[in-house]
């Protein structure tokens, strides 16, 4: 009998042992970059993308955003004259129907308002609450202040590379001359309006404010 050692057979599921050394996937050594591996590793086609990074769009867009904020005093004066329009153009609204003439109106203001402040449409804008800072660009979507995690640079908890939009409303705020409604209680957000136009919606109120209004002032007496 042979005094050779029998080797105890492998119960892996690797199959058959060979002298082929592992694959190590590539890992960032150095100064390469995991992106840079990736690119390298990439299929090459006749395809180029173009030069503007997801990352780069986000800060595009976040640098309007940003703007307006810094001009939340201008803007003020733009909404007032803009909301005072809407309303004189209200017995045209009602002829027509608002329902009929929402669909273009939510087209034009959906990106009028996503260029300008990254609008989320949610049917309840209060920009010119919070220093023209929309509250639903908040990861947390919190509409009355900011949550205990605001990071010492005044950036959020959440997305670290983005300023805190409730402290960017603050600022914001200090600018307008009613600065001051960012001290008002909001509601929480309506479901059921979003996706719908903020504009009709407050010019139907401020109609029916109005028509309540004159109805409740004395005989004679001037609106």
């Amino acid at each position: 009998m042979s005094d050779t050692p029998i080797q105890p057979a492998s119960t892996t599921a690797t199959g058959p042992a060979t002298d082929a050394p592992p694959v190590i996937p590539p890992t960032a050594t150095g100064t390469t970059t995991q992106a840079t591996m990736v690119k390298k590793t990439a299929p090459k086609s006749d395809y180029k993308p173009a030069d503007v990074s997801p990352q780069r769009r986000v800060q595009r867009s976040y640098s309007v955003r940003l703007w307006s904020i810094r001009h939340s005093r201008l803007l003020e004066w733009v909404y007032a004259r803009f909301a005072d329009t809407f309303l004189t153009l209200h017995p045209l609204w009602k002829a027509i129907g608002y329902g009929r003439v929402e669909a273009p109106v939510k087209f034009v203001e959906k990106r009028v308002k996503g260029f300008m402040f990254d609008c989320r449409m949610c049917g309840q804008c209060i920009l010119s609450s919070t220093g023209m800072s929309c509250p639903m660009n908040c990861p947390k979507q919190l509409r009355n202040g900011p949550c205990g995690g605001v990071r010492a640079n005044g950036n959020c908890e959440v997305e670290p590379d983005i300023p805190c939009v409730w402290v960017k409303a603050w600022e914001g705020s200090r600018n307008m001359v009613k600065g001051d409604a960012i001290l008002n209680v909001q509601n929480p957000v309506d479901q059921s309006l979003r996706e719908t136009s903020a504009w009709l919606r407050v010019t139907a109120q401020a109609a029916a404010a109005r028509e309540q209004a004159r109805s409740a002032s004395p005989p004679g007496a001037t609106a």
